[in-house]
């Protein structure tokens, strides 16, 4: 752990005083500085995410437990099958007090999908045959190929209604302030709402402030109780906590689905062989890393955490099998293959800043030393040999998982995952997703260790937060006072 980070939390945690229940709630996201952005032209960090899901919500969104509630639609219907959803607008406002009318929602929604868009959704988005105007308050999405887990996609803030000019939304807040750090939300104006309800004016404790920052601070802010919720946290600040005087009550980790591994992203060289993958597979202690950050993460072998939308349970990748009596043992087969081709072995691993990847990279590092293999520990976003994928599934299907491991993977998984992609009926899907899995599996093109670790600082007040397995929490489902 960097000193810096540890003589940040010590002096802060000097100002501790009382939390109030007064006032806007204060919310730190791991991160930069939110910024309102089109996730058309790219990915998102959490701050960024958190402010597009509070001012431009989609057609559906999360609640504070993860399930689906209306967002500018009020409600929906599946027919043909479910083979077209049917979506009735409510009346609702733009940010520049426009009413808003299916015909831009529409338009909003095909540049999402467009084949240009750089949305990170748009590889699950192919079911999508077209989104039309029915009428000035309905729209229609008709599809392709049966999809029942659209609308977890459309609750997405990448999936958010937002116009670039004014930018924004339709809520469910409005940014009233701008700071160096963040900004300043106030509940959006509800055009269904009489003048008369005392209700319309909210009071300063509907508010939210929301901070971008680094973990390291979001930590002594919250232990300072000078905020009421750090989100986005990750096994990368995890270790950070050590260092914070935080009550257990305050700390909270979500059930969060997802994949946390080492996909094998050069197939070249020693790695071009399933079974020197194999011996990599075998190397990493996966209970020395659970043991070093929360005993309650449990360690995993499979890819997909359960059966999901495939036919079959997951596969057990060959790998987890003691070696056969003819497979040569890993320190003579690394003995081997450096003697043919000379020089060292040295194998790249990608892991993105913070402790918790230092104390990763040093547990994975020791299990290759140990076998003969050097390792470097390289940036996430850089050329590697291993880069470790720490993601929350954005919905239930096996086609996430298989396709987001697949990075890439062997001629014969690729190909059962594209045919799963396309399959007429979920039936043949299903049968296709269990295909590209025992593939996938015998192809040891990803290495699973866990499932993601989603943490966040909770203070008291924050009556109505949920811990959930999309590790999301919006800003309107944080008090109980507020909707």
């Amino acid at each position: 752990m960097r000193t810096g980070h540890l003589l940040l939390i010590a002096l802060l945690l000097a100002g501790c005083g009382r939390r109030s229940d007064a006032g806007p709630v204060v919310a730190s996201a791991i991160g930069g500085v939110p910024a309102l952005a089109d996730s058309s032209l790219g990915s998102l960090g959490t701050s960024s995410r958190l402010l597009v899901d509070s001012t431009a919500q989609g057609l559906v969104r999360f609640d504070a437990s993860g399930q689906i509630e209306p967002g500018i639609a009020e409600r929906w219907i599946v027919i043909d099958d479910g083979m077209s959803y049917i979506f009735r607008l409510r009346d609702a406002e733009w940010s520049d007090g426009r009413p808003v009318a299916a015909e831009e929602v529409v338009a909003i929604l095909r540049r999402q999908i467009a084949a240009q868009s750089r949305n990170p959704l748009l590889p699950f988005l192919s079911a999508i045959d077209e989104i039309v105007e029915m009428t000035p308050q309905v729209i229609e999405v008709r599809l392709k190929r049966p999809r029942p887990d659209l609308l977890k996609l459309f609750a997405q803030p990448e999936m958010a209604l937002f116009r670039a000019r004014p930018p924004g939304g339709t809520g469910p807040f409005r940014i009233v302030a701008t700071y160096r750090d963040g900004v300043m939300l106030r509940p959006a104006f509800d055009p269904l709402r009489s003048p008369d309800d005392d209700a319309a004016e909210p009071g300063p404790e509907q508010n939210v402030r929301l901070i971008g920052e680094r973990a390291s601070r979001a930590i002594a802010r919250f232990a300072a109780r000078d905020s009421d919720l750090v989100t986005g946290g990750t096994f990368a600040d995890w270790p950070l906590l050590a260092a914070a005087e935080i009550a257990p009550a305050n700390q909270k980790v979500d059930p969060a689905a997802g994949l946390f591994g080492l996909a094998i992203v050069n197939r070249e060289g020693f790695l071009a062989d399933a079974d020197n993958r194999a011996v990599v597979a075998r190397s990493v202690d996966r209970q020395a890393i659970i043991s070093a950050f929360l005993p309650s993460w449990n360690v995993t072998i499979q890819l997909l955490p359960d059966r999901l939308d495939s036919a079959s349970g997951p596969a057990t990748p060959a790998w987890a099998d003691p070696p056969a009596p003819d497979d040569m043992p890993a320190l003579d087969r690394i003995r081997a293959w450096r003697t043919a081709h000379g020089g060292t072995l040295t194998l790249r691993i990608a892991l993105p800043h913070g402790p918790g990847a230092t104390i990763v990279y040093g547990i994975v590092a020791a299990g290759l030393n140990r076998i003969g293999i050097e390792t470097k520990r390289v940036p996430i976003d850089t050329d590697a040999d291993l880069r470790l994928i720490d993601a929350v599934a954005p919905y239930d299907s096996a086609r996430w998982y298989l396709a987001t491991a697949c990075q890439p993977c062997g001629p014969e998984a690729q190909a059962a995952i594209e045919t799963a992609r396309d399959a007429p009926t979920l039936e043949l899907r299903a049968a296709h997703i269990a295909e590209a899995d025992t593939a996938l599996a015998a192809d040891i093109a990803y290495i699973p260790i866990a499932r993601p670790l989603r943490w966040s600082l909770v203070a008291l007040r924050l009556g109505q937060w949920q811990g959930n397995s999309r590790a999301w929490h919006p800003l309107n489902h944080l008090r109980n006072d507020t909707k």
